[in-house]
Parts: structure tokens; sequence; C-alpha cells
């Protein structure tokens, strides 16, 4: 039962980055799936969210607007498109299935700088 973030790096301001989350070992399709983030010296702060069968989605104020959220349920995967990037976007960035316990991945690091 895991699930692998990928897709991190360094990118530019304005610049876009995709990640994704492979989950592996329970019935993705049943679940929502969220994305978190961790800046540095900060706490741990909710992104955005999306149903199990991706019909609806909700995000964090601070990324409204430029950040989507997706799932592909026959490839076990969720997505979270980051455009125009921002210094204040720079954090682990992490998904999490709320399980029983909840599940998180390692997380992949996006650093926004020039």
């Amino acid at each position: 039962v895991q699930l692998v973030e990928s897709g991190g790096g360094l990118v530019q301001p304005g610049g876009s980055l995709r990640l994704s989350c492979a989950a592996s070992g329970f019935t993705f399709s049943s679940y929502v799936m969220n994305w978190y983030r961790q800046g540095p010296g900060k706490e741990r702060e909710w992104v955005a969210a999306i149903t199990s069968a991706g019909v609806r989605t909700n995000y964090a104020d601070s990324v409204k607007g430029r950040f989507t959220i997706s799932r592909d349920n026959t490839k076990n995967t969720v997505y979270l498109q980051m455009n125009n990037l921002k210094s204040e976007d720079t954090a682990v960035y992490l998904c999490n299935a709320p399980r029983s316990p909840p599940l998180w991945g390692q997380g992949t690091q996006v650093t926004v700088s020039s």
C-alpha cells in the first residue's frame, strides 16, 4: 500500500510543472485524493482535493486559478498541474489518501526560483 509522487524540480517564476502521484495496494477509485505541501519552516498546508470519480475539485485560495487537480482511475494516478508558479509555492508536495490510517507519499520537491 503506497503513494509515490514524481514530477518535482526547479522552475523559474511564472513556469509550470505537473506532479503525479501513483497509488498501489488499495482501491484508488474509492477515495477522495488530496495534495498537500510543506514549505521550508512552515506547517503542512492542504492544496487541493478531488472526489473519487473526479467530478468535483476544491482548492486552497492561495492556488485557485493556477493549479488544477485531476485523476485517472484507470492508471491509479492523481495529478497536480501547476501554472504561473511563484516563489511562495516552493515546498515539498505530498499526496494523501484519507484512509484509516491516512496514507501519505514521500513527497516531491518543487523549487521556484530565478
